[in-house]
């Protein structure tokens, strides 16, 4: 079997390992010039087809399209994406002989669309995981092919979610790879109707509102936590990114839990939260630092 995948990421390193360790011959990898204004926690796809000798490029959004004739003369039998961030034209979609595959971080239906992981944790869900399903022209719509799921505990971070959902997306294409190499792609429907769909988020969404519940803001710190941009409130005169905060109690007796925002009590920093209820602020620091 020949594959051609389109990565990034650690699920894009993870998957593209393991698709090696089953024996499909990769003719060639796509992937992204990683962005000088972003924090790049995370492996490099690119780094890796070096290591290994393998065919890779970077094109840029725009020259996508120019790739169809290459993949045709390929005639490959899978097209895998592996959190690959552009929308990939069905033109390309076509020149898989098998099947085009995706890798979404949720599972599908539910969180279609961008940063899956940080929507998750940002609604308090309790369950995430990966799920491979067939590429079609809308995002995340196609058949579902396989799916694996994952524990969110209560004060794990995006970071952590996430280390968590490329193992699932390991387990899942593993899984999945006995049929796929007897050109057999399982199906079952993706009901759309049952699932949600949310757009990209930007740094400027993680600001919190301290009129909200102080478990939402606790997910809000969690979902984007560093190394993503953080939440951040004001406090005197200062913006201060967010980083980790806790439900615990016990609580100062002496906090005036009728006046949300920020307060100081025994040399502890608290937020307290539209629901009456505090969160204690365990990790902050200036936006600027």
């Amino acid at each position: 079997m020949h594959a051609v995948v389109f990565a990034y990421h650690d699920v894009g390193v993870n998957c593209l390992s393991a698709l090696i360790n089953a024996g499909i011959k990769i003719d060639l990898v796509v992937t992204h010039q990683d962005d000088p204004n972003e924090n790049v926690w995370f492996g490099s796809v690119a780094k890796m087809c070096a290591d290994r000798k393998i065919p890779c490029i970077t094109p840029n959004a725009n020259e996508l399209g120019e790739l169809v004739h290459k993949l045709q003369a390929l005639s490959s039998d899978y097209i895998f994406s592996f959190y690959y961030r552009f929308m990939i034209p069905q033109t390309i979609l076509a020149c898989a002989t098998i099947a085009a595959l995706n890798m979404h971080g949720s599972l599908l239906p539910k969180y279609r669309g961008r940063a899956p992981v940080n929507w998750a944790i940002l609604h308090g869900e309790t369950e995430t995981g990966a799920t491979l399903h067939v590429m079609d022209t809308k995002p995340d719509a196609g058949d579902i092919v396989g799916q694996a799921a994952i524990l969110i505990g209560p004060d794990e971070t995006a970071t952590d979610v996430f280390e968590k959902v490329s193992q699932a997306a390991v387990t899942v294409i593993e899984q999945a790879l006995p049929t796929l190499l007897e050109g057999i792609v399982p199906r079952k429907p993706n009901e759309l109707e049952k699932g949600s769909y949310f757009g990209g988020r930007k740094p400027a969404d993680g600001q919190i509102h301290w009129n909200q519940t102080a478990k939402q803001v606790h997910d809000l710190v969690r979902a984007v936590a560093p190394p993503y941009p953080g939440a951040f409130t004001d406090y005197q005169g200062a913006r201060m990114v967010v980083a980790r905060t806790s439900l615990q109690g016990p609580l100062p007796t002496n906090l005036e839990l009728g006046v949300c925002g920020i307060q100081v009590v025994d040399n502890r920093v608290f937020g307290i939260c539209g629901d009456r209820k505090a969160v204690e602020i365990l990790e902050w620091f200036p936006a600027s630092q």
